[in-house]
């Protein structure tokens, strides 16, 4: 995975942090709901950029 998309992903986490934060101090449910929609969705990216790194080291070694 590159730097990249490792920033882009937790910029989302964080962004959700944010928003979820904000919606539960101003009793905005939709917000706080869109946040932790936002943190799931940079977790869930992250954990198949991971899965293909992982696929990627794995053929690497049996090719070596």
């Amino acid at each position: 995975m590159g730097l990249g998309d490792k920033i882009s992903n937790k910029t989302e986490e964080l962004k959700g942090q944010g928003k979820e934060s904000v919606g539960d101090a101003t009793g905005n449910d939709d917000l706080k709901a869109e946040g932790k929609a936002d943190q799931a969705s940079g977790k869930v990216k992250g954990a198949v950029e991971d899965l293909k790194d992982a696929g990627k080291k794995l053929k690497d070694g049996l090719t070596s």
